[in-house]
C-alpha cells in the first residue's frame, strides 16, 4: 500500500482586479476511498462513436454520492497544507474529497484546481470542471478553473480524483472569491450542519393526506416526491394500523377512498372515454368492479353500500363565433353555464337513475345513516344581495322521491351532514347564518370567513349555535358514530387544531396533538382510533395514529426527517404586545438566523397575512420564513386585526377596513419588536406580503417610512378596479367590503387604495405578479408600477409569465423567490 499526497488550499480574493489576495486554507476534508477500479476488457480499438479507450474513462465509474458522504472519514492536512491519502498499489483507485463553502453574500467565485492526475470537480451534484490530461510532474500542471455565481447558501465541493496504481500524485485546489467582502462572509468546513435553502422546502418527499378505515384496522397515507427537475411522483400507501405493515401502493392517479361501513378501498379508474369504480380488498388484495362505463363528477357511497349518489354535469351549448354575450360576472369563468344534477346508481342492478332535473344546480350534502334519505341543496345567484348566492337545503326520501324543505334561500349556510342517529343535521356557515344566530358582535358586520357550527333538530327545526362563543374558526367537522362527539378541525389563532365537542355537556376539549398545524384528521367511525398528519413551526409534515380514549399519539412516519437531519435551524420565539388602540393582545412570533449572535445587528423582515387567515405555524409555505432567517435576517410575523381564529370581534375588524387598524397593528408591532430586541438594525427593516398581504405592503408604504424595502406579490393597488375585474373580486369584497360599493362608499374605495396615495411612497418597492392571475389581475401591479415610475420613485416590476395567483411552475417558483431574496439583499444588506 502506497500513499498519495494531495495539497489543497482555498483562496478568497478581494476585488476582481486586486493584486494581493487573502487566503483560507482548507485544513479538514470529508474523505472516502480508495475505491479500486479496474480497466474493462478492451474488445475493439474504438467504440460506436469511434472513440478509443483511455484511463480517463475510469473517472466515469459511478459511485453513489450519498454513500460516499455517509461512509466518509475526516482527514486533516499537515502544517504545509498536504493531505496524505491511502493508495492501492495494485489497482487504479478513485478518491472523493469534499468540503463545504458557505457564503452569506452574493458573489462570483473562481475555483482553481491543480493536480497531476485526472479528476472531476462537482459543485453540489453537478459536474462543473475536469482535468482530462495527466501531467508528467508538478511543473507540467495546467490549472482547471470553475467559475460560479454563488448565492447566500452552502455549496458542497467534491473532487473525484483518479490515481494510477503505484503512482504518487499531488492535487492543489484554490478557491478565488471575487467580492469586495470581508472573509467573515465565507466559511470553509468539511462537516457540520448547513443552513436551510429554498430547494429544501420545494423538493423532497411530502406527506399530503391520510385516512383511516371505518373499523380502524387500516389506513392509507398519500405522499408526493418533488424532484429538482420539477417533476413530481405521487402515490398512496395502504398499511395495517396496528403494526404499520405495508399492504399495497397505489398510483396517485387512483384517488382512493374508504367504503363507508366496511374496510374496502375504492377508486375511480379512467378508461378511454369513461370511468369504472373499483373496490379493493386489503385482505385478499383482490379488485372487483362496482360500476363501469360512467362519466361523473363526484360520488358518495351510501352507508349500506348498496348504491351511490353521483353528480353529473349537464353541458350547456357552446358559444359560437367571436363574440360572447356575458350573462353575469362569473360567465367569464369556463364552464359557468354548465349545470349539475344528482343521480342514484344501484350496484346490484347496475342502473343509473336521475333524481334531480332542471336548470338549477344541485349538490349532495350527505346520505342518512339508514341510507333512506339524502340531504342536498340547490344554488342560485342573487347579485342584488351579498354574498351573491343563495342555497336551499332539502331532505329527499329515496323510496318515493318526496321532498322535505329545511332551508329556503339562506345566504350564509354552506354545508350540512347527518348526526349518527339521523335525527339532527350539522350545518356550517358564517356568523350571519340562520338569521345571525351565530353572531356575537355587538354591532357592525361579522367576518364571513369566520366559520361557525350549527345543529338543527329535525323534529322541531330548532337551531343550536354551539360555536357562537368559541373563538377558533371551524374548517371542517366530523360527527363520530363511535362516541357520538363532534370533531372540529379549526383555525385556532396561528395554529390549526382539533377540538372535540360534547353535545350533551356543551363543552369543548382540545385534543393534545403533536403538531402546530394539523392538515388532516381522520376518525374511524366504528372504533376509538384516528390518523392525522401535520407540521409545526420547525418541522415538515409527520404522520401519527391517535387513540381517542387515552388521547395519546404515536409517530408513524416523518418522511422528511432524514433530509433535514443535517440542517441547522434558528430559534423561533413568541412576541406579543398590547395594542394602544384597542388594548388587544396582538400575537406574533420571530425567527432568528442560525448561529445567531445577540451582540450583532441584523436586518429585519416583517410578514403578515393574506386575505384574513393567520400566518400559520407552518414550516413549508410559499413564504418559508425559516429560509429568510437562514439568509441572515430576523423575521417577525404577527396576527393583526381582522385575523380569524381570535374570536368574532377581532375578525370583524377586517370588514370595511382595508388596512385601517391592520396597518396600525403592523407598524406598532414592528416598532415595539425593535425596541425589545436591540439586535435588530432599525434602519434596515423590510416588509412583504401576498394577495391581501400584497395590498397591505403597498398600503403600509403610504402610511409610514419605517421600512427600507418592500415586496408585494399579487397585491391590490386599486380596490375599485380589483372589485370589478378579478374573477372573485366582487365576491371577496362582499365580505371585506360588505354592503359597500364604489357608488355608495367612494371614500372607502379611494382613501384605502394605495394607488390614490402613491405620491406618499418613498420606500423601494418590488412588485411581482403572475400575468395570468384571475384572482387579482396583473393590472393591479401595472397601475402602481406606472404611478411610481411617473413619480420618479424606486420601483421594480417582475411579471411571471403564464402563472396565476400562486406561482406553481417549479422553475418559475424558484426564480420568483430568488428575485425577492435578491431585492432584500440589495436594500437591507447593501449587496
Amino acid at each position: 500500500m502506497k500513499t498519495t499526497i494531495i495539497f489543497i488550499q482555498c483562496f478568497l480574493l478581494w476585488g476582481i482586479h486586486a493584486i494581493a489576495q487573502q487566503e483560507i486554507t482548507v485544513r479538514t476534508f470529508n474523505y472516502h476511498g480508495p475505491v479500486s477500479v479496474q480497466k474493462p476488457v478492451v474488445l475493439d480499438s474504438t467504440d460506436v462513436n469511434d472513440k478509443t479507450y483511455s484511463s480517463k474513462n475510469l473517472l466515469q465509474t459511478s459511485v453513489d454520492v450519498q454513500f460516499t458522504q455517509q461512509n466518509g472519514q475526516t482527514v486533516q492536512t499537515d502544517s504545509s497544507g498536504f493531505v496524505i491519502l491511502p493508495q492501492d498499489s495494485l489497482h487504479n483507485a478513485l478518491h472523493f474529497l469534499r468540503f463545504k463553502l458557505d457564503a452569506d453574500r452574493y458573489a462570483n467565485v473562481r475555483l482553481e484546481i491543480q493536480g497531476t492526475g485526472l479528476f472531476d470537480v462537482f459543485v453540489d451534484k453537478k459536474k462543473e470542471g475536469s482535468n482530462t490530461h495527466a501531467a508528467k510532474d508538478t511543473s507540467d500542471i495546467d490549472p482547471v478553473y470553475v467559475n460560479l455565481s454563488v448565492e447566500p447558501r452552502q455549496y458542497q465541493i467534491t473532487i473525484k480524483y483518479l490515481t494510477e496504481a503505484g503512482k504518487q500524485d499531488t492535487l492543489q485546489l484554490k478557491c478565488l472569491v471575487h467580492a469586495k467582502d470581508s472573509l467573515t462572509h465565507y466559511t470553509v468546513l468539511s462537516e457540520g450542519k448547513r443552513r436551510l435553502t429554498l430547494p429544501d422546502i420545494v423538493e423532497g418527499v411530502k406527506l399530503t393526506n391520510t385516512s383511516i378505515s371505518p373499523s380502524g384496522k387500516y389506513y392509507f397515507a398519500t405522499y408526493s416526491h418533488f424532484y429538482s427537475t420539477g417533476k413530481r411522483y405521487a402515490y398512496h400507501e395502504l398499511r395495517e394500523r396496528k403494526n404499520d405493515r405495508l399492504i399495497h401502493r397505489f398510483p396517485s392517479s387512483e384517488n382512493i377512498f374508504w367504503m363507508p361501513s366496511s374496510d374496502y378501498l375504492c377508486f375511480w379508474r379512467s378508461g378511454e372515454t369513461d370511468k369504472s369504480l373499483i373496490r379493493f380488498c386489503p385482505e385478499s388484495l383482490q379488485e372487483d368492479i362496482l360500476a363501469q362505463a360512467l362519466n361523473v363528477e363526484s360520488s358518495v357511497i351510501a352507508p349500506n353500500e348498496q348504491f351511490m349518489i353521483v353528480l353529473k354535469k349537464d353541458t350547456a351549448p357552446g358559444v359560437s363565433g367571436s363574440l360572447k354575450k356575458l350573462l353575469e360576472p362569473d360567465d367569464r369563468i369556463d364552464g359557468f353555464r354548465n349545470r349539475y344534477s344528482l343521480y342514484k346508481y344501484d350496484f346490484a342492478r347496475q342502473s343509473l337513475e336521475r333524481i334531480t332535473f332542471g336548470r338549477t344546480n344541485t349538490s349532495l350534502s350527505d346520505i342518512s345513516p339508514d341510507s333512506k334519505k339524502i340531504l342536498f341543496y340547490t344554488s342560485s345567484r342573487h347579485l342584488q344581495e351579498r354574498p351573491f348566492y343563495k342555497r336551499s337545503f332539502f331532505l329527499m326520501d329515496l323510496d318515493n322521491v318526496q321532498i322535505d324543505t329545511l332551508l329556503i334561500d339562506d345566504k350564509y349556510v354552506s354545508s350540512g351532514s347527518f348526526s349518527p342517529d339521523g335525527k339532527q343535521i350539522l350545518f356550517s356557515g358564517t356568523p350571519e347564518a340562520f338569521d345571525k344566530a351565530g353572531e356575537n358582535i355587538p354591532s357592525g358586520i361579522s367576518n364571513g370567513y369566520d366559520i361557525q357550527g350549527f345543529i338543527m333538530d329535525l323534529s322541531t327545526r330548532k337551531i343550536k349555535t354551539f360555536t357562537r362563543n368559541f373563538n377558533p374558526s371551524v374548517s371542517s367537522m366530523q360527527w363520530s358514530e363511535w362516541d357520538k362527539q363532534i370533531y372540529l378541525q379549526t383555525i385556532d389563532e396561528d395554529r390549526e387544531q382539533v377540538y372535540r365537542y360534547h353535545p350533551q355537556t356543551d363543552l369543548f376539549e382540545r385534543l393534545p396533538l403533536q403538531e402546530d398545524v394539523v392538515s388532516k384528521f381522520s376518525i374511524a367511525q366504528q372504533s376509538g382510533y384516528a390518523m392525522y398528519c401535520g407540521q409545526s413551526v420547525s418541522n415538515s409534515s409527520r404522520l401519527y395514529s391517535f387513540d381517542l380514549k387515552s388521547l395519546k399519539s404515536k409517530l408513524i412516519a416523518a418522511p422528511a426527517a432524514k433530509a433535514f437531519a443535517d440542517i441547522q435551524l434558528g430559534e423561533v420565539g413568541d412576541f406579543n404586545f398590547v395594542s394602544d388602540e384597542n388594548k388587544d393582545t396582538i400575537k406574533g412570533r420571530y425567527y432568528l438566523p442560525p448561529n445567531f449572535d445577540p451582540t450583532q445587528h441584523y436586518p429585519l423582515i416583517v410578514y403578515y397575512y393574506g386575505g384574513t387567515t393567520p400566518t400559520a405555524r407552518l414550516f413549508e409555505s410559499r413564504y418559508p420564513l425559516h429560509v429568510y432567517a437562514a439568509l441572515g435576517y430576523v423575521v417577525y410575523t404577527l396576527q393583526p386585526s381582522g385575523t380569524i381564529g381570535f374570536g368574532q370581534a377581532f375578525s370583524a375588524r377586517h370588514v370595511n377596513a382595508w388596512g385601517l387598524q391592520t396597518a396600525e397593528d403592523i407598524i406598532e408591532g414592528t416598532r415595539k419588536f425593535c425596541e425589545s430586541h436591540p439586535f435588530v438594525d432599525k434602519s434596515k427593516i423590510g416588509c412583504m406580503g401576498a394577495s391581501y398581504g400584497g395590498f397591505m405592503t403597498q398600503y403600509l408604504l403610504t402610511r409610514t417610512d419605517l421600512f427600507a424595502a418592500a415586496a408585494s406579490h399579487a397585491g391590490i393597488s386599486n380596490i375599485a378596479s380589483y372589485w370589478g375585474e378579478g374573477y372573485w373580486g366582487y365576491s371577496y369584497s362582499g365580505i371585506a367590503s360588505a354592503d359597500s360599493y364604489p357608488w355608495n362608499n367612494a371614500e372607502l374605495y379611494v382613501n384605502q387604495s394605495p394607488l390614490f396615495h402613491a405620491d406618499k411612497i418613498n420606500t423601494p418597492l418590488l412588485l411581482l405578479h403572475g400575468n395570468s392571475d384571475t384572482n387579482v389581475p396583473v393590472g393591479e401591479s401595472i397601475q402602481m408600477f406606472n404611478a411610481l415610475k411617473i413619480l420618479g420613485k424606486t420601483v421594480e416590476f417582475i411579471q411571471v409569465e403564464g402563472e396565476n395567483h400562486a406561482i406553481m411552475d417549479y422553475d418559475k417558483r424558484l426564480k420568483w423567490n430568488k428575485s425577492i431574496f435578491a431585492w432584500f439583499a440589495k436594500w437591507l444588506k447593501g449587496e
